[in-house]
């Protein structure tokens, strides 16, 4: 398990996360202190272990099956549809000191406000969750000291997901490895979209923010330095935000991604492409139906634009407020467990973070039928082995995303780019 050292970069970190988690023990409607422990009690007949998630974890069949192994300590799943739903929620709870559950999903890019702030999270560290994770995966949750406050649930590596119909029609390969050949750096893909669309009526790719975030996920630094210190200046961001701006009107559908219109857009046959992380299958899936309409068919690239990414993946963590710690823990330890996370991915999509289950071969030969039987299994391995960077998240990343998407979305309504990065530029200087 590797943990970070800079001892000042703690410090800097808690005080930018000030704003964002508004104070560790103020606010507190009971004039408790949130960063003690709460006084443990043991359950008792009809009481619950609670648990907040958010999207789609693939926990519910596992916490059924919890359920009937562990009759005294029975779990009852809260389901967010959205992460930022979720966020406000959370941040409100956390500035209140009350109202928490046992058991709290965390979206990874709010990781690094947590590891800033960690007073009011439990400390999960055990030596039988060792080595358990993919280091990068334990090391965004592990503080400077050596806590870890977050039990990793799934990774996020990147392929290429696409409609092989649509290709046919607009007389490109179908063969996954044939196009697979055709976009290995970013410049390949905008130009094979620009092929595409003079031959179909199709959009290249499913939304704006959606190829914003995977050019992201290849920034070493996105939004902050190692010190912490805000950088949006720096010619990686400017690059993704240029590049992406400049096909709003050729190649993007010009809707927000998760809005009713991106949704919409599967159905009808106007989504070629998407950047495409284990996770992302199940959306596209419900999306455009189940079963695939008639001559619809998806397939997966082994292969990402400019090599590899991740996007996405989140934590469990355990809030002070809990008075459940011991259960709680025994809960996150088993269901995030390699068995677990490997159930979850044969059904959910959802690639594990885990060691032990990238070698399981309910995950190594996996392949999914409704992509056309490929091998997904193998690809996102081999999408996971390709990650050679890590964008640095510090504690106003997942904020200064959100104002970076909201910029994006804006060229997409039709804010002239220069004009609605100025307005960027602005969210983020009140974010400080």
């Amino acid at each position: 398990m590797r943990k970070r050292t800079a001892p000042t970069r703690r410090l800097l970190a808690a005080a930018a996360a000030g704003s964002l988690l508004l104070g560790l023990t103020a606010a507190c409607g009971d004039n408790s202190d949130p960063t003690k422990s709460a006084k443990q009690e043991s359950l008792g007949e009809g009481d619950q272990l609670t648990i907040t998630t958010f999207g789609e974890f693939g926990y519910d069949e596992l916490i059924d099956q919890w359920n009937q192994e562990n009759p005294d300590i029975q779990v009852k799943q809260t389901k967010v549809a959205l992460w930022d739903d979720w966020k406000n929620e959370l941040n409100t709870d956390l500035q209140a000191g009350s109202g928490l559950p046992d058991v709290v999903a965390i979206e990874g890019d709010y990781m690094p406000a947590v590891v800033a702030a960690p007073d009011r999270w439990v400390d999960l560290s055990q030596s039988e969750v060792d080595g358990r994770w993919l280091d990068f995966k334990s090391a965004a949750a592990t503080t400077p000291d050596g806590a870890l406050l977050g039990y990793a649930t799934d990774a996020g590596p990147e392929a290429i997901c696409y409609r092989a119909d649509l290709f046919k029609d607009a007389g490109l390969p179908t063969d996954r490895d044939e196009v697979a050949k055709l976009m290995t750096t970013w410049d390949d893909y905008f130009s094979l979209g620009e092929q595409f669309v003079k031959n179909s009526d199709a959009y290249w790719y499913d939304a704006s923010g959606s190829v914003a975030q995977a050019m992201l996920n290849q920034v070493p630094y996105p939004f902050e330095k190692s010190d912490n210190a805000v950088d949006i200046e720096n010619d990686g961001l400017k690059n993704v935000y240029q590049t992406v701006s400049s096909h709003v009107g050729d190649l993007s559908p010009q809707v927000p991604q998760w809005s009713d219109d991106w949704t919409a857009n599967f159905a009808d046959s106007k989504v070629a492409t998407v950047p495409c992380p284990g996770w992302m299958r199940s959306n596209i899936k419900d999306n455009t139906g189940d079963p695939a309409p008639k001559g619809a068919v998806w397939d997966v690239a082994d292969v990402f634009p400019g090599g590899g990414g991740n996007w996405g993946g989140s934590y469990l963590a355990i809030p002070k407020t809990s008075t459940h710690q011991e259960d709680a823990l025994k809960f996150i330890t088993w269901i995030t467990a390699p068995e677990q996370q490997a159930q979850i991915f044969e059904k959910y999509g959802n690639f594990p973070s885990q060691v032990d289950a990238l070698s399981d071969p309910k995950v190594t030969s996996f392949t999914d039928e409704y992509f056309n039987n490929a091998p997904v299994g193998e690809i996102f391995a081999d999408r996971a082995a390709a990650i050679d960077v890590q964008p640095y998240k510090g504690p106003l990343y997942s904020d200064i995303l959100g104002k970076f998407q909201d910029a994006i979305n804006r060229v997409d309504a039709g804010k002239d780019p220069d004009e609605s990065w100025a307005t960027f530029e602005q969210d983020v200087a009140s974010l400080q």
